[in-house]
């Protein structure tokens, strides 16, 4: 089941990119990294009542979540390019090769198809391979083993064969780099039976996504906002029993036991709704900042957190108590997650909208040079402009 050749993206420019987001990454992490070390080792949680752990970047939350996976199950392995002794482009897998030993932290080829393909083997022998696909743009050449075969096995035996892989994708813009290195690349993913996509947005949830993303036995596409990987916050270790399975899981600010697919409000309002996932949840948390101090209006933020499926429950109740939405993302809006979030609220909640479901997202083009994606992303200024909008009809 493994097929690709060894230089899938061309071996010359891929390293050469890889070599300046690497040394972007260093700099950006090396002021961080001695107080990160402290906070791994001395926080104890709220719990306990300790003090308050310090604040720890995204990067450094999956880091800590990868590492509690492998120490939890010796079956769960990580590979990819440069995730061992270079501790991967962002240095998320830094430190887990001397951790857990070169047979669990392998450095694959630059080959995307082949390392699905060896995970989906993998998986088939009771492994839970942890894939990362170095930048969004390189995962087209493993799309056919994991639309072909990593999302049909689990349906094409009947349920017999389980793929627990979850395959790590850093994905957006916004961090200035050259092409195939900030795409989205969400829907194609999503419009996939078989398939559990993900988006993480802050270091707590990035913590322990990934972590349920590993336990899960179907095979999960793990998107990480790459812009948002140096983003501080403080991560709640704290480990709760989830109610239906009791399995682990993550625990939001009050405590609450929370699933890898539940949408959560992170700003509660009354006038409009504001949607988005991954990188963009920050951004609508700036534009709801500035719509309280110079519009005196009151807009509520949800994370979907699980694009596939789909957790429009959050969504449908705020809706109907603000009678407005703006969903935002940074993909295209055709045929998009946007799109299918408009089309289910709609039906589901029609006689509570004001006014139509707006959107806000890149534009439908390829992604641009570095030097222009500001005017391609979506910001505060097209966020709030779709608000007025909506306030208009």
């Amino acid at each position: 089941m493994v097929t690709g050749g060894l230089a899938t993206n061309g071996a010359a420019t891929n390293g050469l990119a890889t070599q300046e987001v690497a040394r972007a990454s260093e700099a950006r992490t090396s002021e961080t990294r001695t107080s990160e070390a402290r906070t791994s080792e001395t926080r104890t949680g709220p719990a306990s009542g300790s003090a308050q752990p310090a604040p720890i970047t995204l990067a450094k939350a999956l880091n800590l979540g990868l590492h509690a996976a492998m120490a939890a199950d010796p079956k769960v392995i990580v590979m990819g390019e440069d995730v061992g002794t270079l501790g991967g482009v962002f240095r998320v897998t830094d430190g887990l090769q001397r951790e857990f030993g070169e047979a669990r932290v392998i450095d694959t080829p630059l080959a995307e198809s082949a390392i699905v393909g060896t995970a989906i083997g993998l998986a088939m022998r009771g492994y839970r391979p942890v894939c990362e696909i170095q930048f969004d743009g390189f995962v087209y050449p493993a799309f056919d083993q994991i639309v072909s075969q990593l999302a049909k096995l689990h349906y094409r035996s009947a349920g017999r064969i389980r793929l627990p892989v979850t395959i790590r994708i850093p994905f957006g813009g916004g961090i200035g780099a050259v092409e195939h290195h900030s795409e989205s690349p969400e829907a194609y993913f999503c419009h996939t039976a078989g398939l559990k996509v993900v988006a993480c947005s802050n270091p707590h949830d990035a913590h322990h996504m990934i972590q349920q993303a590993i336990r899960s036995d179907d095979p999960v596409i793990f998107l990480e906002p790459k812009r948002r990987y140096w983003e501080k916050a403080v991560v709640d270790p704290r480990p709760l029993p989830d109610l239906v399975t009791g399995s682990v899981d993550a625990v939001d600010a009050a405590g609450a036991a929370v699933g890898l697919h539940r949408s959560v409000v992170v700003r509660a309002g009354t006038d409009a709704t504001l949607v988005g996932y991954g990188p963009t949840v920050r951004t609508c948390l700036d534009a709801a900042e500035v719509s309280a101090a110079d519009d005196d209006r009151s807009l509520e933020v949800i994370d979907l957190r699980s694009l596939s499926p789909l957790d429009l429950g959050p969504v449908l109740e705020s809706v109907r108590r603000t009678g407005r939405l703006v969903v935002v993302h940074e993909a295209p809006s055709n045929v998009s997650v946007s799109a299918e979030v408009a089309a289910r609220v709609t039906e589901a909640a029609f006689y509570s909208l004001e006014a139509p479901v707006l959107r806000v997202t890149g534009f439908d083009t390829p992604y641009p040079p570095a030097r222009i994606e500001d005017h391609y992303l979506p910001d505060i200024d097209r966020i709030l402009d779709a608000v007025d909008r909506s306030f208009a009809f």
